[in-house]
């Protein structure tokens, strides 16, 4: 296990940057208004792999801050991610979940983008967390879901069904900017979430 830092700073981000260069993108809707300052990027944890890379596709100048776990597995996606150029905030809903809410406040104060797989890291799959759409809500922040469908990629038997993308493959990729509103009650906030987990789930 000693080689794995070394293979996550070096290997594997050289690694996935070819092959999201090999992939055939579509994106939908082609006009869309994206936020020019502080914004959290959304995606389910089983496409991560196109997720975060797109995400600095979508932003190439901004500063992206991605939201990671204090899990062995991670560490070694915190690894990766450092050495594609994002900045890191460590932790989950279920550990250091103030600090991690106070860190992602931070980031988007200062215009950065922050992402996230709002259904990590243990799941249940494709399910918002009400953490997320809590802290978009009640400052007001622009929520972009990134729902990304690949052609035959290789699945994972994981929780989330993880997918590795095939070299050059057709990857559809549609763009919802979250309208949320502002919720009374954590009756409206759940209700909302459920809600928006069912539609994305089949987006």
């Amino acid at each position: 296990m000693p080689q794995l830092p070394l293979i996550a700073r070096r290997i594997i981000p050289f690694a996935l940057k070819l092959l999201y260069a090999s992939l055939r993108i579509t994106v939908t809707p082609r006009q869309i208004q994206l936020p020019d300052n502080g914004a959290i990027i959304a995606f389910w944890h089983g496409n991560m792999i196109t997720g975060w890379l797109f995400a600095q596709t979508l932003f190439p100048e901004k500063q992206i801050a991605a939201v990671v776990s204090m899990s062995e597995d991670g560490n070694i996606l915190a690894g990766t991610l450092e050495r594609l150029g994002f900045s890191l905030i460590r932790g989950s809903s279920s550990k250091g979940g103030d600090e991690v809410k106070r860190a992602m406040q931070k980031a988007l104060q200062r215009g950065d983008m922050v992402a996230l797989t709002p259904d990590g890291p243990r799941g249940p799959a494709n399910q918002f967390k009400f953490g997320t759409l809590r802290l978009a809500s009640s400052n007001r922040h622009p929520l972009i879901f990134v729902a990304v469908s690949h052609t035959n990629p290789w699945k994972l038997k994981s929780w989330d069904q993880f997918e590795i993308p095939k070299p050059f493959s057709k990857t559809t990729v549609k763009l919802h900017l979250i309208d949320l509103p502002e919720f009374k009650n954590e009756e409206e906030l759940q209700s909302f979430t459920k809600q928006l987990s069912i539609k994305l789930s089949h987006a």
